[in-house]
This record gives structure tokens, sequence and C-alpha cells, in this order.
């Protein structure tokens, strides 16, 4: 199956919390859309691995993409190295995206930015016809993704451009609480987090609010870039 955008997140949740409101909107647009999460959070103070499977499915079906898959890697273990980058590297070749979005290149949690080079570099070597990897029986072809963008989550880093996701906010904050066992629960007995404390969601808009008010929108997810993007016209950027 090719899709147009594959976002990949080192736990399930970060692609909620960080981009989807974006993949709500390209999915509107008629693009097809999947979802890769390299390990199944099983390192997560509150809730279970077969806890997040269930909510991780749960939110694919609110957010409609084509596909979610997860190469269940070592939650807090998994490295950049050749066995971890020939894992992302099968499935990149299996479904052949134009754009790969991926975690923030630095943040509070350290799986994120280690994340976020791992995925960097296997979309490189992915182009790179003499690493020969298979699936199913047959040998892949080289693919390489048009772009790679970073997103931003918990540290504040300046986006170097933003999406408005205004019309699929309450859609977004649908998904992410597919995962509600990660937040604010009065009646739960599990430990306090910093993203299960009472005001962490009202947080999460605010920083779609502020990322959306420069450029005039009412909330916007913010992106880091690798290369910096060209256009054909002054006109594309405004």
């Amino acid at each position: 199956m090719k899709v147009d955008i594959l976002a990949i997140g080192v736990h399930p949740d970060d692609v909620e919390l960080t981009c989807a409101g974006t993949l709500l909107k390209h999915i509107a647009m008629g693009k097809k859309v999947g979802i890769l999460d390299l390990t199944r959070g099983e390192l997560g103070t509150r809730g279970s691995a077969e806890l997040r499977d269930k909510e991780a499915a749960a939110s694919a079906k609110i957010l409609g993409i084509a596909f979610r898959d997860n190469l269940r890697m070592r939650d807090g273990a998994f490295e950049n190295n050749p066995e971890h980058q020939i894992k992302i590297i099968q499935k990149i070749r299996q479904y052949k995206p134009e754009i790969v979005i991926c975690n923030a290149i630095t943040d509070r949690h350290p799986d994120h930015g280690r994340a976020s080079k791992l995925v960097s570099e296997s979309c490189f070597y992915s182009g790179l016809i003499k690493i020969e990897t298979k699936l199913n029986g047959k040998i892949q072809e080289g693919w390489r993704p048009k772009a790679v963008y970073h997103t931003i989550q918990d540290r504040f880093i300046k986006p170097d451009f933003v999406v408005d996701v205004t019309p699929y906010i309450d859609k977004k904050m649908k998904a992410v609480l597919a995962f509600s066992s990660q937040f604010h629960n009065p009646k739960s007995k599990e430990p306090q987090t910093v993203i299960s404390t009472p005001h962490f969601l009202e947080s999460l808009k605010a920083r779609m609010i502020e990322f959306g008010r420069p450029a005039g929108f009412d909330y916007a997810e913010g992106f880091t870039v690798e290369r910096y993007p060209g256009v054909k016209s002054l006109f594309d950027l405004v």
C-alpha cells in the first residue's frame, strides 16, 4: 500500500499529540495517510502496552487513516543503529510515502530526539539501492521520501512553518482522548505524570493557538524542516 504521508511516532499518542490535525486535513484533501509507531509505549507510567494497543486502534478509527502499524521496538532501549534502521527502511519501502513526519529533533523525553534522528537517517538510507531489504521473501526497491518534517511536542521549538488545523481541532482532541489512560481522570489511582495533570490538555490547545496566531489561524500545528522548502511564487507564502 502506497501512502502520501507516513507519520512515525516513537510512542503511541505522539502522532496524535503533535500532528493529528495536519493528518486529518490531508485526509480530507483526499491524501492517503498511515501511522507507524516504533514502540508500544510499555514504559509509560500509566496503563499498559496492551491498553495502549487498544487506544491506538481506537484513535486510528477516529482519524480515518489507511493503516496503523507498530514495529514493537523496545521502549527506551532502541538505538540509532543499522539493526533498527533496517526495520524502518523496510516500512518506508513498503509504504513508499512522499512525506514522512517524525518526532521532534529534541525534547523532554529522550526517546523523541533519538527516534527523530533514527527515522531521519533511515529515510535517507532507504534510497540507497545497495542496502538490501526483503518483504515476504522479495527484494524491495529503494525509496526515499521527498521530505521529512519534524513535529514539536513538549519543549518549545520555533517552527519553520505551521499548518492551519482550525476546522479539525475537535476531531484531533477526540483522537488524543482515545488514549484516556494517559490523561487526567479524578477517579484514577495511578501515579500522576506530566501529561495527566488537569491542565495538560488546555496547554496542548494553547500551544496550537500560539502557533496559529502569527499566521492568522485560530489553531495550528508547527513543524521544523531538514532542508528549506522551495516555492514557485511568493504568493504560495501568502
